[in-house]
């Protein structure tokens, strides 16, 4: 073998022909992904993305599209790739090198559009475990993701046992609670009811205006009330609002009697975070990876959260954030509770912090200690991880 590095890989591999889970099969699904540092056999650890990130975990710093986790996972990080071989996969149904409705279907010659099948997180996991197997990988030291990317660790655990020694699920819950689904819902007709949606077929053209709004309402979830009272207060912007059709303002509002102090921080700001969403995502991709995440449920097919956990024997650290109203420490708890009636060794760490659902990706000074103490604990034989190893 040779000396571990943090060499870094960007590839695609073709799987050829794929059947989704919801029995609709396309002739063929192109994977992109990227690796980091050596492969010893032994080192594997698969890094999974969130709703709208990509297998560019490292790098420059692109939103949560490019260089998402750059301040965990590289050489001396808390997922060292001096010491570990990182992988990471783009999701089928994504826009960034994996094929998703906005890829080209060979058999048409046009992109998918509303004729590309409905994607699980089942989906994903099995697509990872095909890359896995063409990449010589047969057993994980872990698998981590935050978020949605949480649910995809968790089903690895429940889908794979076998594959994997560690779990690490952050952010995340075994499912949607109905608030979010219901948030969820509004953010899909936001997209929906653009007149350049088209039922889906809208290429070239995009329903810029019914993502950005989806956007800004998925972004007010990951942040909490402290975070947003810091930020902005109720204060006004500087500025008007900008001409971007995500506002949904200016004209409009002073038709309506509104003054040009109507436009606050708060409003200025989730249209920047919009405008600059739209030109990185597709439409169809987000609602295609949001309707998987509002569909997986960890206890599918099973009675409880604890059978489905109940044939993996490695273990869990799980880790919750404490102003997170996305995914909250309750949900952790709950799935602590499951692991432990699993008969699975497992840690719960609920960290503090204002910030919100965001802050597995904007606080790594919080998340990455205990990931690096979890992964460079001995490991020999599975060997039961206490809690003391997070003391504060």
């Amino acid at each position: 073998m040779t000396e571990p590095t943090d060499a870094t890989v960007d590839s695609s591999l073709s799987l050829g022909p794929f059947e989704f889970e919801c029995g609709e099969e396309i002739p063929e699904l192109e994977v992109a992904y990227e690796t980091y540092g050596e492969f010893t056999g032994d080192n594997a650890i698969l890094v999974c993305h969130a709703l709208t990130g990509s297998h560019h975990v490292t790098g420059a710093a692109d939103g949560q599209g490019e260089g998402w986790w750059d301040q965990i996972v590289g050489p001396g990080k808390a997922i060292d790739t001096h010491e570990q071989f990182v992988v990471a996969a783009n999701v089928p149904g994504s826009c960034y090198g994996t094929t998703g409705p906005a890829s080209t279907n060979p058999e048409t010659g046009d992109p998918y559009g509303s004729d590309f099948p409905a994607v699980t997180v089942g989906d994903w996991v099995r697509v990872q475990r095909r890359l896995l197997d063409d990449l010589g990988i047969d057993r994980l030291r872990a698998v981590v993701g935050g978020s949605v990317g949480g649910m995809n660790a968790l089903e690895w655990a429940k889908r794979y046992p076998e594959m994997v020694e560690r779990v690490i699920p952050v952010a995340t819950g075994p499912r949607l609670d109905p608030q979010l689904l219901a948030l969820s819902a509004v953010a899909r007709r936001a997209i929906t009811s653009d007149p350049a949606w088209q039922g889906g077929d809208y290429y070239p053209d995009h329903p810029d205006s019914g993502l950005a709004l989806a956007r800004q309402l998925g972004h007010i979830t990951y942040l909490s009330k402290e975070s947003m009272g810091e930020k902005f207060g109720r204060d006004f912007a500087d500025s008007a609002p900008g001409t971007f059709p995500s506002n949904g303002r200016g004209a409009d509002d002073r038709i309506a009697g509104f003054g040009p102090d109507s436009y606050r921080d708060v409003e200025s700001y989730l249209d920047y975070q919009a405008e600059k969403f739209v030109r990185r995502f597709d439409a169809n991709s987000y609602l295609h990876l949001t309707h998987a995440m509002e569909n997986y449920d960890l206890a599918a097919n099973c009675d409880s959260d604890a059978e489905a956990l109940a044939d993996f024997d490695g273990e869990a650290l799980l880790i919750s954030i404490s102003g997170d109203w996305h995914f909250t420490v309750e949900q952790s708890n709950h799935l602590m509770e499951s692991f432990e009636r699993a008969g699975v060794e497992a840690t719960h760490r609920s960290l503090h912090s204002d910030h919100g659902h965001d802050a597995f990706l904007t606080e790594p000074e919080l998340v990455g200690p205990p990931i690096r103490r979890f992964l460079s604990s001995d490991s020999s034989d599975f060997a039961p991880v206490h809690a003391s190893l997070f003391a504060q």
